[in-house]
């Protein structure tokens, strides 16, 4: 343990040394522990902490004291996922590190594998027999090839965990360092209590906390653990610092760790809290500039800026300006929203209190507004009348808008809003008369859009608006029915009051506003009106209606009543006579297997046209069915209203109301009533019913009522593909549906009918998820899929849809640019698909995006994708595709992708020449100026000229400018740019520069090696080129690279070009050219090629024989053994004898055959002659066979007379069997089958011309006739 004050600034020096200058703000202990090199204690140099250090120690601490005092500011802190802990253990107490195990256990669950990494990579995983909370990794002796930055993981049902920290081992002899960080829970604020916790990795170890500037150590702990807890009471000024934790293994207290990182402990909210404010305003729409003014109350301070729902990308500190700091950004983005505050400190680092938070919104439009009047929108003349205008955005104004007029009619301030203060219209007149709206009202310039969701029609009147009178079912009585008298207004009534002309004294007062009027004896018909009174004026009764006169029968029979039954009744008979033949015809063509279908068709059409009649005549239109989806608060509501016949007329009614909901037109059997947003003002019983299109109306019975009720729902689920939903057949597809409520059951949707569902698991606490797979894509599986969870009887809402897409259906669209592919930042971008069909919906698609970025439906053939006010972050591949809704999501293949680029200067695009920048004359070659970006125009420059060649356009052959049997004139130095073909502030900038050389035109160098063609790899080589002309420019070619490798200017006629520590790759093939520095790029023929070999074993040679491998009489054979190097030695060996066979410069070696030592196989190798230390690999063996000489000759006679007795053998046996075939008997054919031997069938046929159609058997007759041999072959 050190015992000095020295000894302790000399550690805390060498420890500011490792870090550096550096102002990063570092948000854990692992990002420290990732990025530290190792610590040394050699030297000794007075204690320096740089003030960049200190200001990120206090930034960060700045952050603690953020997340101390989150709860305060009412935001609730992200859930973190538990780390696994990472240990050591060690069976060696004296040296740990002879024998280490690392340990990986789970925070809180058991798992089945475990995963160590090393420097950031997979180095083992282990998979234990059973699942368990802890895996062990043994690693041995720690060696300098396992010394490293070491993590674990476990495996999850989602995956592999989150990494533990970062353990360090370094070499053999020290302790792990230490991670030191503060406890989150403690904030460092005056007076308060401070944590510090300490993690060592081993157990039984000593931990040191020290403090700078005390030669021993403030406290230390001896835990039963791997951390210890330092606590540090009563936070004051005075316990402000720099503190470090060290460790030592208690039976070798003189084996210490290195220090941890160090932790300075600052007293933070010293100061009064700053105020923060935006310039212009806190809500702008994307790509505007926003300014943020923290202003305190104390000059000279530094301030700080950072955002609540990012701090460790958005943490930003400026120097003031007086008593207050602006932070701009130039163009914002939707990511900016959030909540912003700021703080300042000195120059000690004392800080002070947070600031109010300020709400920074970046939106295209804003939210919609909503306008009611209250008491009613219609109000008498001289009377007071509210207009409550309510918007979701809090701290911003309202403005009051009358249609025709230019400017507001009245304003709203942010406080009278949050105080609900509407706005008033006092004493109106005509004039106020109108139709009004309301938006919010921004104090600052902005492009954001403003939606108003709906108006409301202001009608200023004497009495409230006549309205109209109407009767249902019709104006005619007809026998024992009633009249319901309708008197419908639009707004809230105190009473109706009902008039019958006729009879004065007639007087009805309803709620409602139905009368029913029962024709009793007739007395009941006559022209009726109604009127009514609201109640803001009760004293005030409005206009009559239009007189509506009722007409009719009373309840006694006459001839129309009669004729009327009779036509009923006759309906009736012929309705079920109609039945009955019909059932009949069923029955018939059944027994007598007819299949007239037509004739069911017929019969069974008659009968509907007869029920529709009977039940016209009867005025009887059949009850609706209606029904609707479950209802989602906050979302559109769909009510199915589904009657029996064509062309009806619908309407909607609510329990309690007795005017119509909604109505609809003949739209059909069917019809759709929409509520837009789904409140709890919405629900109750809702029933629906039909009528004729024409007077007088027919109107069904209403139908069942439909109740609706919003049943508190949980919020949607997280719904998504595990990779692109744009597939192609036979790819396997997983959606993965999850919430983070527990225990949950899912249930998997497409085109809104469930296709699968997955149970809730009660063994995995924590949140739920579902994957639901599809092995092999089918042609029928595109569609939109989408996923709900459930608890017993409570649902989520439905999830965001995914649009699955079965490509490579259609042929691929085009994807284009406008104005181009280059864009220069706060630019806005048109992309256009172009496609081969029309009606298709198209999808944009980026490179590392899984899902589409926009999506639209077209009635042509093309859709265009705006990218609004772009940005860097833009950048990248673009690529497009349309597909078919109609037949499941049938899709094209991919466009060929589109590179965007986001920047304000082209770079620099790259010239280089094909096959190389130095030709003959005569060759052709080719300039290619190419870059990254495609479909941009390329100019070619050459120096010197005026005009230049440009190539427009992309093309397969982007940027290429051929030139055909170059001359002398096409010698030259060339660069070429970017010509875009839009109008574009982009700045251009020139390429490299090319030299194109033209060789022939000169006498050729030579070109030597010093020490030789072949060096050992990290020695140094000379290339000597000797040219015929002084003052020359020489340079260095090397097969298969374009330009010269270098070039010189010497003052003689050779130039030396140096290779120091040549490697493998410098070998090649290597020649130079030379040019007069008068005629500059005219230069000579190249040198000769001469082959360069970089390596410590020269490669093998090749071993021949001349004129072939056989020793023929009297003949010698020659070897030649050839290699790739000159100035070489060779040496020839046979197998069998030690010693080398013979040495060879030129590599051919005679062999001789004398007394059969030739014969064998042989081999051959090489040295350098500058270098006989090296010896090449000996070539492939060669074997030579035959001999030369007497023994040869008498081994070839001998084979002559065996050959000849063979020969005289052979023909012997040839003229005995010919003799035997002649004696062969020749056999007759029978009609039995032979016995199984082998035998020759000869068949004769004789035609005798005494005996015709007689037939000879015998083989000795000789008869005329035709006689044919048939031989069976053995």
């Amino acid at each position: 343990m050190p015992g000095s004050s020295l000894r302790w600034r000399e550690l805390l020096e060498n420890l500011q040394k490792r870090r550096g200058p550096s102002t990063t703000i570092l948000t854990s202990a692992e990002q420290q522990s990732l990025s530290r090199p190792r610590v040394h204690m050699q030297h000794q140099r007075p204690l320096t902490l740089e003030r960049a250090r200190k200001r990120a120690t206090m930034l960060w601490a700045f952050i603690l004291l953020l997340f101390f005092i989150w709860p305060r500011l009412g935001i609730t802190p992200m859930a973190m996922e538990p780390q696994p802990e990472l240990w050591i253990e060690s069976n060696y107490p004296q040296a740990p590190w002879e024998n280490i195990t690392l340990w990986c256990r789970s925070p809180s669950r058991i798992s089945s594998k475990f995963l160590l990494l090393k420097d950031k990579t997979q180095m083992t995983w282990i998979r234990p027999s059973y699942k368990t909370f802890q895996a062990s990794f043994l690693l041995g002796a720690l060696t300098e090839s396992n010394t490293g930055f070491y993590r674990c993981c476990y495996w999850k049902e989602t995956g592999w965990s989150k990494p533990s920290k970062i353990l360090e081992l370094e070499a053999p002899g020290q302790l792990p360092k230490p991670i030191f960080w503060i406890q989150a829970e403690t904030p460092p604020l005056l007076g308060c209590n401070v944590n510090v916790l300490c993690h060592g990795w081993l157990q039984d170890l000593v931990f040191m906390l020290f403090k700078e500037g005390y030669a021993e150590p403030v406290d230390y702990q001896v835990p039963t653990g791997r951390v210890a807890i330092f606590s540090i009471d009563n936070m004051t000024p005075e316990k402000e610092g720099v503190y470090i934790c060290r460790t030592h293994i208690q039976m070798l207290p003189t084996l210490w760790s290195e220090p941890s990182n160090p932790l300075k402990l600052v007293v933070a909210g010293l100061y009064p809290k700053p105020t923060l404010t935006a310039y212009p305003g806190p809500i702008m729409a994307p790509g505007e500039s926003l300014s943020l003014r923290c202003q305190g109350p104390i000059y000279g301070m530094t301030f700080a800026l950072m955002r609540l729902e990012d701090m460790e990308k958005s943490f930003y500190h400026k120097e003031p300006i007086k008593n207050e700091a602006y932070f701009f950004f130039p163009t914002l983005k939707i990511h900016d929203s959030g909540r912003y505050l700021c703080f300042y400190y000195d120059g000690s680092y004392r800080g002070s209190l947070l600031s109010d938070i300020l709400k920074i919104w970046v939106t295209d439009a804003l939210p919609k507004t909503w306008l009611l009047a209250r008491p009613s929108p219609v109000v008498l003349m001289g009377q007071n009348i509210s207009l409550k205008c309510r918007g979701s955005v809090d701290g911003v104004g309202l403005a009051l808008y009358k249609k025709g007029e230019d400017k507001p009619v009245q304003f709203l301030d942010a406080t009278s809003v949050i105080d609900n203060k509407p706005f008033l219209l006092h004493g109106v007149t005509h004039h106020d008369a109108g139709i009004y709206s309301c938006n919010y009202h921004l104090t600052w310039k902005t492009s954001i859009r403003m939606v108003t969701h709906n108006t409301v029609e202001l009608l200023v009147v004497d009495k409230p608006p006549k309205h109209c009178l109407s009767a249902w079912p019709s104006t005619v009585f007809k026998q024992a029915k009633a009249i319901t008298l309708q008197c419908p207004v639009s707004h809230p009534v105190l009473e109706f009051f009902l008039e019958w002309e006729e009879r004065a004294t007639f007087h009805k007062f309803l709620e409602d506003g139905d009368f029913i009027i029962t024709n009793i004896e007739g007395k009941r018909t006559g022209t009726y009106s109604c009127s009514y009174h609201v109640e803001v004026h009760p004293n005030v009764w409005s206009h009559c209606s239009e007189p509506l006169k009722l007409i009719g029968p009373a309840g006694f029979l006459t001839w129309n009543s009669i004729l009327d039954e009779a036509i009923r009744l006759s309906l009736m008979t012929e309705l079920a006579a109609l039945l009955l033949v019909l059932l009949w015809i069923r029955w018939k063509c059944r027994r007598l297997r007819i299949r007239e279908a037509w004739l069911l068709e017929t019969a069974q059409g008659v009968t509907m046209l007869f029920i529709v009649a009977a039940l016209l005549c009867c005025d009887i239109l059949p009850k609706p069915v209606i029904s609707a989806s479950p209802p989602i608060r906050g979302q559109e509501l769909q009510i199915r209203c589904k009657g029996w016949l064509a062309g009806m007329e619908f309407a909607l009614y609510r329990d309690g109301e007795q005017e119509p909901v909604q109505q609809l037109g003949a739209v059909g059997r069917e019809a759709f009533f929409i509520i837009r947003r789904m409140e709890d003002k919405d629900e109750g019983n809702y029933s629906c019913r039909t009528h004729t299109a024409t007077l007088p109306f027919k109107w069904s019975e209403p139908s069942e009522p439909l109740e609706l009720v919003i049943k508190e729902m949980y919020p949607k689920p997280f719904f998504k593909t595990l990779g692109s939903p744009q597939v192609t057949l036979g790819a396997r597809v997983t959606f993965n549906c999850s919430t983070p409520h527990q225990h949950m059951s899912f249930i998997l949707y497409k085109d809104d009918n469930e296709i699968a569902s997955s149970d809730r698991s009660w063994a995995n606490p924590g949140p739920s998820s579902a994957h639901f797979l599809i092995v092999s894509v089918g042609i029928g599986d595109g569609g939109n899929y989408s996923c709900r969870y459930y608890d017993f009887d409570t649902w989520s809402e439905p999830s965001d849809p995914v649009e699955l897409v079965v490509t490579e259906f259609y042929p691929k669209p085009i994807l284009l640019a406008q104005p181009g592919p280059v864009v220069f930042p706060g630019k806005d971008v048109t992309l256009h698909c172009q496609g081969n069909l029309k009606g298709m919906r198209f999808a944009l698609l980026r490179e590392g995006t899984k899902a589409p970025l926009q999506f639209q439906s077209a009635a042509g053939s093309s859709a265009d994708f705006l990218l609004h006010t772009v940005g860097a972050e833009d950048s990248g591949n673009y690529s497009c595709i349309y597909y078919e809704t109609t037949m499941s999501n049938r899709g094209s293949y991919l466009s060929t992708p589109l590179m965007i680029w986001v920047t304000d200067t082209f770079p620099k695009p790259w010239l280089f020449a094909e096959p190389s920048s130095v030709v003959s004359m005569g060759q052709n070659v080719t300039l290619w100026c190419q870059g990254p970006f495609h479909g941009v125009g390329y100019i070619l420059h050459k120096e010197g000229e005026a005009t230049s060649r440009q190539l427009w356009g992309s093309t397969s052959n982007d940027g290429a400018f051929p030139i055909t049997s170059v001359s002398d004139a096409n010698i030259g130095r060339y660069s070429c740019c970017y010509h875009p073909d839009w109008t574009s502030s982009i700045r251009i900038q020139p390429s490299n520069t090319l030299e194109l050389m033209v060789t022939g035109l000169l006498p050729k160098p030579i070109l030597l090696a010093h020490p030789g063609p072949m060096v050992v790899p990290g020695e140094n080589m000379t290339l000597q080129c000797q040219g015929e002309l002084p003052d020359s420019t020489f340079f260095l070619l090397k097969e298969g690279i374009q330009a010269p490798l270098e070039h010189q200017r010497p003052i003689g006629y050779r130039a030396d070009f140096w290779m120091p520590v040549v490697r493998s790759e410098d070998s090649g093939i290597y020649s130079c050219v030379y040019y007069l520095d008068s005629a500059p790029l005219a230069a000579s023929y190249p040198s000769t090629s001469l082959e360069i070999w970089v390596t410590d074993k020269p490669p093998k040679p090749s071993l021949s024989a001349w004129p072939n491998t056989v020793f023929k009489l009297g003949k010698d054979i020659t070897l030649q053994c050839r290699g790739p190097l000159p100035g070489v030695e060779f040496v020839l060996e046979h197998d069998g004898e030690e010693a080398p066979q013979q040495f060879s410069e030129n590599g051919d070696f005679v062999i001789n055959n004398v007394e059969g030592k030739g014969i064998g196989n042989y081999s051959c190798s090489y040295r350098l002659q500058a270098s006989p230390d090296i010896w090449s690999e000996p070539s492939d063996s060669l074997e030579l066979v035959g001999a030369a000489g007497p023994a040869a000759q008498e081994c070839t006679v001998g084979n002559i007379v065996r050959s000849s007795l063979i020969v005289v053998v052979v023909v012997a046996l040839g003229v005995v069997l010919a003799i035997e075939w002649k004696k062969w008997p020749r056999l007759r054919t029978r009609g039995s089958e032979t016995d199984g031997r082998d035998q020759t069938i000869v068949l004769e046929e004789c035609n005798q011309e005494g005996e015709p159609g007689t037939t000879t058997n015998s083989p000795s007759s000789t008869s005329q006739g035709i006689s044919v041999e048939l031989p069976v072959p053995i």
